[in-house]
Protein backbone atom coordinates (compact mmCIF):
# COMPACT_ATOMS: atom_id res chain seq x y z
CA UNK A 1 0.00 0.00 0.00
CA UNK A 2 2.49 2.39 0.74
CA UNK A 3 4.29 2.14 -2.39
CA UNK A 4 1.19 2.31 -4.50
CA UNK A 5 0.68 5.33 -2.71
CA UNK A 6 4.03 6.37 -3.34
CA UNK A 7 3.31 6.46 -6.85
CA UNK A 8 -0.16 8.08 -7.14
CA UNK A 9 2.49 11.10 -6.29
CA UNK A 10 4.07 10.89 -9.77
CA UNK A 11 0.73 10.17 -10.95
CA UNK A 12 -0.50 13.21 -9.71
CA UNK A 13 2.36 15.03 -11.42
CA UNK A 14 1.74 12.92 -15.10
CA UNK A 15 -1.79 14.08 -15.01
CA UNK A 16 -1.16 17.74 -14.91
CA UNK A 17 1.54 17.19 -17.54
CA UNK A 18 -0.39 15.59 -19.76
CA UNK A 19 -3.53 17.75 -19.78
CA UNK A 20 -0.60 20.59 -20.26
CA UNK A 21 0.77 18.94 -23.09
CA UNK A 22 -2.55 18.91 -24.87
CA UNK A 23 -4.80 16.02 -24.03
CA UNK A 24 -8.10 16.12 -22.14
CA UNK A 25 -8.76 14.57 -19.26
CA UNK A 26 -10.32 11.96 -20.64
CA UNK A 27 -7.77 11.06 -22.85
CA UNK A 28 -5.23 11.32 -19.54
CA UNK A 29 -7.70 8.68 -17.82
CA UNK A 30 -7.63 6.25 -20.14
CA UNK A 31 -3.95 6.23 -20.94
CA UNK A 32 -3.15 5.40 -17.29
CA UNK A 33 -5.63 2.63 -17.10
CA UNK A 34 -4.62 0.89 -20.24
CA UNK A 35 -1.14 1.59 -20.58
CA UNK A 36 -0.24 1.58 -16.99
CA UNK A 37 3.64 2.19 -17.04
CA UNK A 38 4.55 5.20 -15.91
CA UNK A 39 8.44 5.58 -18.35
CA UNK A 40 6.37 4.94 -21.36
CA UNK A 41 3.62 7.44 -20.44
CA UNK A 42 6.08 9.97 -19.64
CA UNK A 43 7.83 9.28 -22.45
CA UNK A 44 4.90 9.58 -25.17
CA UNK A 45 3.54 12.80 -23.25
CA UNK A 46 6.90 14.75 -23.29
CA UNK A 47 7.36 14.01 -27.06
CA UNK A 48 3.73 14.72 -28.29
CA UNK A 49 3.67 18.31 -25.88
CA UNK A 50 7.36 19.12 -27.21
CA UNK A 51 5.73 18.80 -30.88
CA UNK A 52 6.84 15.48 -31.71
CA UNK A 53 5.07 12.92 -34.17
CA UNK A 54 2.64 9.93 -32.71
CA UNK A 55 4.91 7.74 -34.10
CA UNK A 56 8.05 9.02 -32.69
CA UNK A 57 6.19 9.18 -29.40
CA UNK A 58 4.59 5.28 -29.87
CA UNK A 59 8.06 3.95 -30.69
CA UNK A 60 9.69 5.32 -27.71
CA UNK A 61 6.88 4.09 -25.46
CA UNK A 62 7.35 0.56 -26.86
CA UNK A 63 10.93 0.58 -26.82
CA UNK A 64 10.77 1.55 -22.56
CA UNK A 65 7.66 -0.89 -22.21
CA UNK A 66 9.85 -3.89 -23.87
CA UNK A 67 10.75 -4.46 -20.27
CA UNK A 68 7.90 -5.61 -19.35
CA UNK A 69 8.06 -8.93 -21.87
CA UNK A 70 11.37 -9.66 -19.57
CA UNK A 71 9.03 -9.28 -16.62
CA UNK A 72 6.41 -11.59 -18.30
CA UNK A 73 8.86 -14.29 -19.01
CA UNK A 74 10.05 -13.95 -15.56
CA UNK A 75 7.13 -13.94 -13.74
CA UNK A 76 5.15 -16.77 -15.82
CA UNK A 77 6.08 -19.56 -14.12
CA UNK A 78 5.11 -18.05 -10.60
CA UNK A 79 1.64 -17.18 -11.95
CA UNK A 80 -0.85 -19.83 -12.87
CA UNK A 81 -4.78 -20.11 -13.55
CA UNK A 82 -6.47 -19.48 -16.49
CA UNK A 83 -6.45 -17.16 -19.78
CA UNK A 84 -8.47 -14.16 -17.56
CA UNK A 85 -6.24 -14.34 -15.01
CA UNK A 86 -3.28 -14.77 -16.50
CA UNK A 87 -4.09 -11.67 -18.94
CA UNK A 88 -5.07 -9.54 -16.05
CA UNK A 89 -1.68 -10.39 -14.48
CA UNK A 90 -0.08 -9.38 -17.57
CA UNK A 91 -1.48 -5.88 -17.74
CA UNK A 92 -0.07 -5.67 -13.66
CA UNK A 93 3.17 -6.73 -14.92
CA UNK A 94 5.63 -3.84 -14.16
CA UNK A 95 8.68 -3.12 -12.44
CA UNK A 96 7.00 -2.67 -8.93
CA UNK A 97 5.09 -5.67 -8.74
CA UNK A 98 8.00 -8.04 -10.42
CA UNK A 99 10.68 -6.47 -8.09
CA UNK A 100 8.14 -7.03 -4.78
CA UNK A 101 7.56 -10.64 -6.18
CA UNK A 102 11.30 -11.85 -6.90
CA UNK A 103 11.85 -11.00 -3.31
CA UNK A 104 10.15 -13.18 -1.68
CA UNK A 105 11.59 -16.39 -0.82
CA UNK A 106 8.86 -18.85 -1.91
CA UNK A 107 5.99 -19.48 -4.47
CA UNK A 108 3.11 -18.47 -2.45
CA UNK A 109 4.38 -15.34 -1.26
CA UNK A 110 5.68 -15.00 -4.51
CA UNK A 111 1.97 -14.82 -5.88
CA UNK A 112 0.92 -12.89 -2.98
CA UNK A 113 3.22 -10.11 -3.38
CA UNK A 114 2.42 -10.09 -7.06
CA UNK A 115 -0.73 -9.09 -6.97
CA UNK A 116 -0.97 -6.66 -3.87
CA UNK A 117 1.55 -4.65 -5.28
CA UNK A 118 0.15 -5.34 -8.74
CA UNK A 119 -3.38 -3.96 -7.66
CA UNK A 120 -2.05 -1.56 -5.24
CA UNK A 121 -0.10 0.66 -7.65
CA UNK A 122 -2.84 0.42 -10.26
CA UNK A 123 -5.49 1.71 -8.07
CA UNK A 124 -3.38 4.57 -6.91
CA UNK A 125 -1.70 5.10 -10.48
CA UNK A 126 -5.15 5.57 -11.95
CA UNK A 127 -6.62 8.14 -9.24
CA UNK A 128 -3.29 9.86 -9.09
CA UNK A 129 -4.06 10.10 -12.84
CA UNK A 130 -7.57 11.69 -11.93
CA UNK A 131 -6.56 13.95 -9.37
CA UNK A 132 -3.71 15.54 -11.42
CA UNK A 133 -6.01 16.03 -15.11
CA UNK A 134 -8.67 17.54 -13.05
CA UNK A 135 -5.75 19.69 -11.54
CA UNK A 136 -4.26 20.50 -14.31
CA UNK A 137 -7.71 21.32 -16.17
CA UNK A 138 -8.93 23.39 -13.50
CA UNK A 139 -5.62 25.87 -13.57
CA UNK A 140 -2.86 26.95 -16.21
CA UNK A 141 0.01 24.53 -15.46
CA UNK A 142 2.25 27.30 -17.53
CA UNK A 143 1.37 29.90 -14.93
CA UNK A 144 2.25 28.04 -11.60
CA UNK A 145 5.40 26.47 -13.95
CA UNK A 146 3.75 22.41 -13.40
CA UNK A 147 5.01 21.84 -17.05
CA UNK A 148 8.31 21.43 -15.03
CA UNK A 149 6.53 18.37 -13.36
CA UNK A 150 7.75 15.80 -16.05
CA UNK A 151 11.17 16.20 -16.24
CA UNK A 152 11.08 16.49 -12.17
CA UNK A 153 9.47 13.14 -12.24
CA UNK A 154 11.20 11.43 -14.82
CA UNK A 155 14.36 12.24 -12.67
CA UNK A 156 12.61 10.64 -9.48
CA UNK A 157 11.73 7.94 -11.31
CA UNK A 158 15.16 7.24 -12.36
CA UNK A 159 17.09 8.24 -9.41
CA UNK A 160 17.00 5.07 -7.03
CA UNK A 161 17.92 2.66 -10.28
CA UNK A 162 21.32 5.08 -10.49
CA UNK A 163 22.99 2.68 -7.36
CA UNK A 164 24.20 0.34 -9.85
CA UNK A 165 26.62 0.84 -11.91
CA UNK A 166 25.12 -0.89 -14.80
CA UNK A 167 22.54 1.47 -14.23
CA UNK A 168 24.35 4.57 -14.06
CA UNK A 169 26.99 3.60 -17.30
CA UNK A 170 22.98 3.12 -19.42
CA UNK A 171 21.77 6.79 -18.17
CA UNK A 172 25.25 8.38 -18.75
CA UNK A 173 25.37 6.82 -22.12
CA UNK A 174 21.75 7.57 -22.91
CA UNK A 175 22.32 11.32 -22.04
CA UNK A 176 25.06 11.43 -24.86
CA UNK A 177 23.54 9.75 -27.17
CA UNK A 178 20.31 12.35 -26.96
CA UNK A 179 22.21 15.57 -26.22
CA UNK A 180 24.65 14.61 -29.54
CA UNK A 181 21.48 13.62 -31.82
CA UNK A 182 18.93 16.88 -30.76
CA UNK A 183 21.06 19.37 -32.93
CA UNK A 184 20.04 17.26 -36.44
CA UNK A 185 17.22 14.89 -35.68
CA UNK A 186 13.54 15.65 -35.44
CA UNK A 187 11.52 15.74 -31.80
CA UNK A 188 11.24 12.58 -30.25
CA UNK A 189 14.13 10.94 -32.07
CA UNK A 190 17.01 11.86 -29.51
CA UNK A 191 14.76 9.92 -27.07
CA UNK A 192 14.30 7.13 -29.34
CA UNK A 193 17.44 6.36 -29.79
CA UNK A 194 18.98 7.54 -26.43
CA UNK A 195 16.71 4.41 -25.15
CA UNK A 196 17.95 1.61 -26.72
CA UNK A 197 20.81 2.15 -24.96
CA UNK A 198 19.33 0.47 -22.07
CA UNK A 199 20.65 -3.17 -23.43
CA UNK A 200 24.36 -1.79 -21.20
CA UNK A 201 21.99 -1.77 -18.25
CA UNK A 202 20.01 -5.15 -18.74
CA UNK A 203 20.32 -7.37 -16.33
CA UNK A 204 18.88 -10.89 -16.63
CA UNK A 205 16.24 -11.80 -13.78
CA UNK A 206 16.89 -14.41 -11.32
CA UNK A 207 15.58 -17.68 -11.98
CA UNK A 208 12.38 -19.11 -9.65
CA UNK A 209 12.95 -21.12 -7.00
CA UNK A 210 12.87 -24.66 -7.19
CA UNK A 211 8.86 -26.17 -6.43
CA UNK A 212 9.19 -27.74 -2.81
CA UNK A 213 9.65 -31.95 -2.71
CA UNK A 214 6.87 -33.82 -2.57
CA UNK A 215 8.04 -36.25 -0.48
CA UNK A 216 11.28 -34.86 1.85
CA UNK A 217 13.51 -36.75 3.65
CA UNK A 218 12.73 -38.20 7.16
CA UNK A 219 15.01 -36.81 10.16
CA UNK A 220 15.70 -40.34 11.15
CA UNK A 221 16.55 -41.65 7.25
CA UNK A 222 18.75 -38.47 7.00
CA UNK A 223 20.65 -38.70 9.77
CA UNK A 224 21.16 -42.28 8.44
CA UNK A 225 22.74 -41.31 5.50
CA UNK A 226 25.35 -39.05 7.63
Amino acid sequence: MTLGLAVGVFAISFGVGAVAAGASVWQTCAMSLLVFTGASQFSAVSVIGAGGSLGLALGGALLLAARNAVYGLAMADRIDGGLLRRLLAAQLTIDESTAMAAAQPDRRSQKLAFWVTGVSVFVWWNLGTLVGALAGNAIDPLTFGLDAAFPAAFVAMVWPLLREPLARLAALLGAVVCLATIPFTPIGVPILLAATVIVVGWRAPPPPPPPPSPNPPAADDAGSRR
